[in-house]
């Protein structure tokens, strides 16, 4: 029998890129996960706006994130719907042999949360934990549970790759509460269509995961939404277009076409007049392939967090274009590296910090859209979690609000500063900058 992917495959013509490219030297293929955040790469590929710009763009959905990481290290595919820390992690050879990769668009900001088992849930409840609390709160509640069970009986939270927002913001979240990752709980990886099996299975007590996958786990009494994503980092990164480096070298112009592309649709997605054909393409089996009216949660904001309950306006819970979300920003690439630093997935050194603010490329963005219509920021990187309100900033094309963007503890990341930030997290950081 055939997987999706397999029949994904058939559908797009499975041909390897660069025969693909001698037959139509306008087709781009690209990989995708069945989640919310995709939308305007989707968008893009299926309302005209790649057409536009001369060039096809094939979708191929894929499972899991290590399948897109793979595949577009061997060419099956020649840019894709990536977690926004996997081409910093690929260039930099962690966990696989280097593939140099590039960033020249982001795809959103925000639109992932942290769930967790209603029975979970119900054991914080009797420390207090009430929905919507906010994480510092929650996270007190969960370390009540987790002291209250001890340490041979560590709860099990997935996250959706190592090299991920969801794992990193996931240990940030933790650690403020006092929880360490990698000690007091159990930390392993679920691709995102499966993780509302997993916790109604009880392989699981909590996940990370982008939408709609933690609403799914409300709707069916399975789960708990417990802190969205933006209530840990407002206005935070969380997926990118990433490709190979030397495939973007190679077709610069497609690289080009596509950028404008993306960046006309996701426009467009952000637009609440759109919103319903929005929610029609995203709700299409091919595409994300659930119920509309979840996916128009995530797209509204308007988020339930235990089922029975009313929804709650989660404010910038997801956005596409809105505040420079679709720009690549250097600071989010450094930040992204100090988590890696920070938990011992990378060293600290100036040819590793060199190497990952490379990956993120606003040149590429800038040269890409100049004249077509989008607002770009002058600055290529900035003082993460400084703003707490919008403020208007240096821009071409328009005026440009950025912000808030505050971490719910109240530190701010200088990406010219990476050990400094570090050190800050005391022996811990201390450690992770050796």
């Amino acid at each position: 029998m055939l997987s999706m992917d397999d029949r994904m495959e058939e559908t797009t013509g499975g041909l390897p890129p660069d025969e693909a490219s001698r037959r139509d030297a306008g087709v781009i293929r690209a990989g995708f996960i069945p989640l919310v955040d995709s939308a305007a790469l989707v968008a893009a590929a299926r309302l005209g706006f790649a057409e536009a710009e001369g060039v096809r763009v094939d979708l191929v959905r894929q499972t899991s994130w290590a399948s897109i990481r793979d595949r577009l290290a061997v060419g099956h595919m020649d840019v894709a719907h990536m977690l926004a820390p996997m081409p910093i992690a690929a260039s930099l050879g962690l966990g696989t042999p280097a593939v140099p990769m590039v960033v020249p668009m982001a795809l959103g900001l925000g639109g992932n949360a942290i769930s967790v088992s209603t029975a979970l849930f119900d054991a914080m409840a009797r420390h207090g934990a009430v929905t919507g609390a906010g994480p510092a709160a929650l996270g007190a509640a969960l370390k009540a549970v987790v002291r209250e069970r001890g340490p041979g009986q560590p709860l099990t939270f997935a996250m959706v790759h190592p090299f991920s927002a969801h794992n990193y913001e996931l240990r940030y979240f933790l650690a403020a509460a006092g929880i360490h990752p990698d000690r007091d709980v159990r930390l392993v990886v679920v691709p995102p269509p499966y993780m509302v099996e997993a916790v109604e299975s009880g392989q699981i007590d909590g996940f990370s995961v982008g939408e709609p996958w933690n609403s799914l786990a409300v709707e069916r009494g399975a789960g708990v939404l417990l802190v969205p994503k933006v209530e840990i980092w407002r206005s935070s990164p969380c997926k990118v277009l990433g490709m190979r480096a030397d495939w973007a070298e190679r077709h610069p112009a497609k690289v080009a076409a596509l950028l404008r592309a993306v960046e006309k649709a996701a426009r467009f997605v952000d637009d609440p007049a759109n919103r319903e054909t929005l929610v029609g393409l995203l709700a299409a089996e091919d595409i994300v392939g659930v119920d509309p009216a979840i996916i128009r949660r995530s797209l509204s904001g308007e988020m339930v967090l235990r089922k029975g309950e009313a929804p709650r306006l989660v404010p910038d819970f997801i956005g596409f274009s809105r505040g420079a979300a679709t720009f690549p920003w250097k600071s989010h690439a450094l930040w992204f590296y100090s988590q890696m630093v920070r938990w011992g997935h990378a060293g600290l050194a100036p040819d590793l910090q060199a190497t990952a603010a490379a990956v993120y490329r606003p040149d590429l963005y800038r040269a890409a859209l100049a004249g077509a219509g989008a607002v770009m920021p002058a600055a290529s990187a900035k003082v993460e979690g400084a703003l707490g309100g919008p403020l208007p900033v240096g821009a071409a094309g328009g005026r440009l609000d950025l912000g808030p963007d505050r971490f719910f503890d109240g530190r701010t990341f200088d990406p010219d500063d990476v050990a400094g930030y570090l050190r800050g997290f005391g022996e811990e950081g201390a450690a992770g900058a050796g």
